[in-house]
């Protein structure tokens, strides 16, 4: 072997610290970048996470060999675009909802989906194949929820009642984001279900819905994570709140005596994604390839009832659980379904202004 030489001094100790430094990676175990990482999901937490680890990341695991790791967030889309704009991406699958979807996906912070390594987009539900970047997992819905023990005989049935604070005194919680909020005000305010969107796309619409959020305001506390509403009715902190339908489902399941007012709820679709760069995009086809799955869909929906996208789980969903899904015909009336695009097109503007709003 021909001997290197080196006529400079500084080179050779440049080149001596390089090698040093790459024998201590190596010995370390530290990843560098070529070298796959455990494949990382994020999702909602809480009791819809733990049906998720039932339904999809324990069994994929044990399926595969690969281990997964799990997160949580609260929907914010600044650190998908930070990883992506960085090149240091460090989640794989997320679960988003459908105006974040469209968005990001616009933005080009997502991989464009090959249907080819998920399977037919005749196997789903047609809402759960629009769209380049997702591929749609849950229908889930925001419902009016109450504690019956707390509000004993009758309870509100709409969101006018929720308005009623002389017949139901007491705190009330709201999601505190635009979206939502400005539908449920407008349904309050005696809009038609049908005619929310067709009215929140005029400035006096708005301003209706801004002026009915007024006159509940001091009553109002604002949730973020999917997990406190329910918190807050145990602790008595609220005495009804807007809620994620599963969530107050499995509280419900562990002996709490909630209730859920199907009348006005919203409903929407849920889709995985894959973030753009992720060195694991492979297994991150394989993962939301296996959690797509009927079978497994349809524990997930046994766990916690948000409504399966894969037609063949629809159908194999026990009839019980059905009842408690958002989809169910009966749950269906005077319902609302949200508007994704409608929501893409007003988004940043009402939020700025809900923003700016809820800080007064």
């Amino acid at each position: 072997m021909k001997q290197l030489k080196f006529s400079n001094k500084g080179v050779l100790i440049t080149f001596i610290s390089a090698v040093l430094a790459l024998t201590l990676i190596i010995g370390m175990g530290i990843p560098t970048k070529s070298e796959a990482r455990d494949l990382t999901v994020v999702s909602w937490g809480g009791a819809y996470q733990e049906a998720q680890r039932k339904a999809y990341f324990n069994p994929y695991m044990k399926q595969t060999g690969k281990k997964v790791l799990d997160e949580s967030y609260n929907g914010e889309m600044a650190k998908i675009k930070a990883m992506v704009e960085a090149d240091n991406v460090t989640w794989d699958v997320v679960q988003v909802e459908a105006p974040e979807l469209i968005n990001a996906c616009e933005q080009g912070l997502l991989e464009i989906i090959d249907w080819s390594k998920i399977g037919p987009k005749s196997d789903f539900i047609p809402d759960a194949v629009m769209g380049e970047c997702g591929v749609g997992t849950i229908v889930w819905a925001t419902v009016l929820a109450y504690d019956a023990d707390k509000i004993k005989g009758e309870g509100p049935k709409s969101w006018a009642d929720f308005w009623n604070i002389k017949k139901w005194s007491g705190k009330r919680a709201l999601r505190k984001s635009a979206k939502f909020s400005m539908e449920i005000a407008l349904m309050a305010d005696g809009v038609l279900p049908t005619d929310i969107y067709k009215t929140l796309s005029t400035e006096e619409g708005i301003q209706r819905a801004f002026n009915k959020l007024d006159e509940l305001k001091p009553h109002l506390q604002w949730w973020e994570a999917g997990a406190q509403p329910p918190q807050w009715l145990a602790a008595g902190d609220v005495v009804m709140t807007s809620a994620y339908n599963g969530r107050i489902s499995a509280a419900i399941k562990e002996g709490r005596n909630f209730k859920i007012v199907w009348n006005g709820q919203c409903y929407a679709l849920d889709s995985w994604v894959i973030v753009k760069g992720t060195p694991n995009i492979d297994q991150a086809y394989e993962f939301i390839k296996f959690s797509s799955q009927p079978k497994n869909q349809a524990v997930s929906a046994a766990a916690i009832p948000y409504g399966p996208t894969h037609v063949k789980a629809v159908a194999a969903v026990d009839p019980k659980i059905a009842a408690d899904l958002p989809t169910y015909p009966a749950n269906l009336k005077g319902s609302l379904a949200v508007d994704a695009e409608w929501w893409v097109d007003h988004q940043e503007e009402l939020n700025e202004r809900f923003n700016v709003w809820a800080a007064k």
